[in-house]
Order: structure tokens, then sequence, then C-alpha cells
């Protein structure tokens, strides 16, 4: 696409018989220059729309397998990207997909409490499979499901049923055209278990590999505008980041 602009200027001043000035000469190279921003804007709009999106991890509910400071890369072209229209909490409309999200996937999806807010969990059931929690245990059609490799439990207490969702729920049987996500670290998430199935128009892509993860740290307080303030942190953490790089998650696959 580049190139092919740049042939088009290159033949719309080769058809004037006029000698280059100066200012010709700096005008043309101003419009090479926002010609080749412009290019590169684009094509990072469309592969964000479209194929991959970056994604960060602000909580534990997915860990072992996700860490608090992971930063990933999403597939969103798996599940039928998104089109989405700034500050609309609703996709205008979405690519075709190869496949539905599965049993086992991590799944990105926007959140159904909060709008403009993103989740990322797995998924454990999808539509027309009865979902059963009985004392921590996960049933998926009456059978157990295994507990994720890197999932873990952090709370020994075992609430009764009717008493709360986290250790006993349902049966529910999954509305079609729906999916149940659950978080690995499963007395740690807030899940379908509180605001029930997501909705296939909610799904925004599959998580796909760790590209940077750090340990945080807290920067000094500032009493200036947000955006100000996280740039300052940002510069006082900045030394630090060598040492709290976890460089053994680099590049790791999510399963």
């Amino acid at each position: 696409l580049y190139e092919w602009i740049q042939t088009l200027m290159v033949s719309s001043s080769d058809s004037t018989d006029t000698t280059p000035t100066r200012e010709s000469s700096s005008g043309g190279g101003f419009r090479e220059y926002g010609t080749s921003i412009l290019v590169a804007v684009g094509l990072a709009l469309l592969i964000r729309s479209t194929i991959v999106q970056a994604f960060y991890i602000p909580s534990g509910s997915m860990e072992d397998t996700l860490f608090v400071g992971d930063y990933l890369l999403a597939n969103k072209f798996v599940f039928g990207a998104p089109i989405e229209i700034p500050l609309v909490d609703a996709p205008l409309m979405r690519l075709p997909a190869f496949r539905d999200p599965r049993q086992g996937d991590i799944v990105i999806f926007r959140s159904l409490e909060e709008a403009g807010r993103d989740l990322i969990k797995r998924c454990v059931a999808v539509g027309g499979q009865t979902v059963e929690v009985r004392d921590k245990v996960l049933y998926v059609d009456g059978q157990v499901l295994p507990d994720a490799p890197d999932g873990k439990f952090v709370d020994r207490v075992i609430y009764p049923a009717g008493s709360r969702v986290r250790d006993n729920f349902g049966p529910l049987t999954v509305p079609e055209g729906h999916f149940f996500m659950m978080g690995d670290n499963r007395d740690r998430s807030r899940d379908s278990r509180y605001f029930g199935p997501v909705p296939r128009e909610k799904i925004k892509g599959k998580a796909m590999i760790i590209y940077w993860s750090s340990t945080l740290v807290s920067g000094p307080i500032y009493r200036l505008p947000q955006m100000l303030a996280d740039a300052g942190n940002f510069a006082w953490n900045l030394p630090s980041l060598p040492f709290r790089t976890r460089y053994d998650r680099l590049g790791t696959i999510i399963h």
C-alpha cells in the first residue's frame, strides 16, 4: 500500500515540467513523511481491531496461569473480531469467525457488570451444557471437570449452598450462544458464578502469548492529573524494570 501511494505521487510529479525548488522538495519530504505516518497508523489500527490486541493482567483471578503484571497478546481473528466504535460498549459488527470458544479456552470478553471493562477467564462450559459446583468441585454435565494445571484454591473454608455461590453453585444449563467463564484462582475470581453466562457478542478474543511480564511496585504519589501521575510513576520505576522482569515468562504460550 505504501509503495502504491509512492508510485502515484511520483507519477503525479513527473506529469509536470517544472524544476523542483527548495520549497517543493521540502513539501515533498513532508508529504512522504505524512503518508508514511498515516499508513503506519492505519495498519496498526487495522491489526489491533481485527487480528491481535495487547492486554494487561491487573488481578490475580487467573493465578497461577496468569499473574498480575503479565502483558499478553490475544487472537481476535479466531472468534471473529468485533469492529468497535470508540466510547460505545457494543461492537458495530463482527468479522466471520473460524470457531466459537471451546471448553478450556482462555477468553477475553467484555464485562457484563462494568461498561468498557475487559475480563479474562477460562471457558468451562458452552451452550447446552450443565454446570454445577459442589464443595468447590466443578461438574459439567455431571462429570468432574479437572482443575486447570496451574489453577489453585487459596481458602480452605467451604461456604454451604445458599450462603455464597463461590463453593456451591447450580446446577445451571448454559443457554445456547452463551459461555460459562471461571477464573483459575477459583476462590478469588468474580466470574459466571456471579454474573452469569457470557453471550457470544461479548467475546473479544483468545489469549495467545505472554510478551512481557514484571512484578509491580508502587511509585511516589503525585498530586497531578492522572495522566501526569502515571507518567511520573512510570519514570520513577523505569530504572528497576530489568530487575523486576520475569524473564522466564516471556514468550510463554497460554493454555
